[in-house]
């Protein structure tokens, strides 16, 4: 059975340096939310990666969902960063890693 993931990778915009606080906080609370959800698998912060800020890699039903998802998060919404949204195939030992 294929199996997918999504991963959100979070591009930082020109205005990225004037994030507020508050944005900061929404964006925390959103990520705690999509946990409880257990709709996040990881996220993190690159160190190192001139222009990216981060990534998600997201647990949905569909691409769609995922879609939805990034939208709706705050530095999206604020115009602090854009996203390429990316389909993962999971390779794993219940499907002999894709072999």
């Amino acid at each position: 059975m294929e199996q997918f993931m999504y991963m959100m990778m979070i591009e930082k915009t020109k205005t990225y340096n004037k994030i507020t606080k508050k944005v900061v906080v929404e964006h925390v609370e959103n990520i705690r939310k999509l946990d409880d959800q257990g709709k996040l698998e990881i996220c993190g912060v690159f160190k190192g990666y001139p222009g990216m800020a981060g990534m998600y890699i997201l647990k949905t039903e569909s691409r769609e969902e995922a879609e939805e998802l990034c939208k709706m998060e705050p530095l999206v919404v604020g115009g602090y960063a854009t996203y390429k949204l990316i389909t993962l195939q999971m390779a794993n030992r219940e499907n002999n890693y894709l072999l």
